[in-house]
């Protein structure tokens, strides 16, 4: 009812308008279809999923991360995870039903214990040049070694140190958060951590500390430059190209 005393007709959308919020019911409509599209590319794509690559196929404004945080609660209890890798996505057995598929799982090479100290020294110093892997680990580093943990698909050439020599930096990839089951580097093990797995000892100097690794490992350090097709050439990643005659 009006000041003039009139009836005036309830409409749903006046109880919001005067925040400019849309109606619930239309909220979750939204959200329902963006969750329904979001797990569709998810679960037809064979490698995770960028949050970039989300925001390119679904509506615009659509809220990536509230799209996706819903999706994983929905999947929580289920046979398969909706998990985060770093900034992306991807549906993975549950933990407690890996037992499962473990007889069909490829089994990975196993690692010399140079390749493992190289893994940890690379993830948690990266970005890291052979010549300061070798430095920290007080021994020289093998070429064959460093192969290997790139072949695994766990570590990559990141780009050149801006230094005399312009030595390749080396760090982890998508693929060893994935393997490992960590969202990000952060959720590599602590000092603690590591003192109760065993894999410190305890008369570690008092001084002692695990470097914290970057919250970005894509992106290059002040003291790096990229690596361009001439250095890919060059470290044999990129076929030379054949001049026209």
């Amino acid at each position: 009812m009006n000041e003039s005393g009139n009836v005036v007709p309830f409409r749903p959308d006046d109880e919001n308008a005067e925040t400019g919020e849309e109606r619930p019911a239309a909220e979750g409509i939204v959200l329902a279809e963006a969750k329904r599209m979001a797990e569709a590319l998810v679960f037809a794509s064979s490698e995770p999923v960028s949050t970039k690559a989300m925001a390119e196929r679904l509506p615009e404004g659509t809220d990536i991360s509230a799209v996706m945080e819903d999706l994983q609660r929905d999947y929580e209890k289920r046979g398969v995870n909706l998990v985060r890798v770093d900034d992306c996505w991807a549906f993975r057995t549950a933990g407690d039903l890996a037992f499962l598929l473990s007889r069909n799982a490829v089994q990975q090479k196993k690692l010399s214990r140079a390749a493992l100290e190289m893994l940890a020294i690379i993830a948690y110093h990266q970005p890291v040049t052979r010549a300061e892997i070798e430095e920290i680990r007080g021994v020289e580093t093998s070429k064959g070694t460093l192969d290997t943990l790139m072949e695994t698909g766990w570590v990559k050439m990141r780009g050149r140190r801006r230094t005399p020599g312009r030595p390749v930096t080396y760090g982890t990839t998508l693929e060893f958060l994935d393997h490992f089951g960590l969202e990000e580097l952060r959720d590599l093990p602590g000092l603690d951590e590591l003192k109760g797995a065993g894999l410190l000892s305890a008369r570690m100097p008092a001084n002692f500390s695990v470097p914290q690794p970057p919250s970005d490992p894509d992106t290059l350090t002040e003291d790096e430059d990229p690596l361009t097709d001439i250095d890919l050439e060059d470290l044999g990643l990129l076929t030379p190209r054949v001049e026209d005659d």
